[in-house]
């Protein structure tokens, strides 16, 4: 139910999150794996993957989504578009552990704490456009 509604949640923010697929299979050394959501973003010609977690956050979730961006990034993403972005939403979070966590990644995500009543549209709104003005890695 958390990721049908937050897909809504999301393709209601802006034009230019395209929505691909839920629970969306990529398969490394012939074992699948499932990415929660998977968008494209028209504006940073980029592939955007989601998790869930249910819990507080844990610091192996950042190797996950980096193992699942640089999926993407081999087998999903266009020669023409940016590297994959990620995005980990848990229950709980503790900002030093997360601190830590991302210290030596080079991927580009984010994690936030998701609640269960979401705060107003026109703060989310502006959460994510400070997402999307994020300076591009130009390679």
């Amino acid at each position: 139910a958390l990721i049908k509604n937050m897909k809504d949640f999301i393709l209601e923010l802006g034009k230019d999150f395209t929505f691909i697929d839920e629970e969306y299979k990529v398969q490394v050394g012939g074992d699948d794996f499932r990415i929660d959501l998977l968008f494209y973003h028209r504006g940073l010609q980029c592939l955007v993957a989601i998790e869930f977690k249910i819990g507080k956050f844990k610091p192996e979730y950042i190797s996950k989504l980096d193992f699942y961006l640089e999926a993407l990034d081999r087998q999903v993403k266009k020669e023409n578009e940016n590297p994959s972005v990620g995005l980990l939403l848990c229950a709980a979070k503790n900002d030093e552990v997360v601190e830590y966590a991302m210290s030596r990644t080079m991927s580009p995500m984010l994690v936030s704490q998701y609640q269960l009543q979401l705060p107003d549209k026109a703060v989310l709104e502006k959460k994510l456009q400070q997402l999307v003005n994020i300076p591009r890695i130009v390679e």
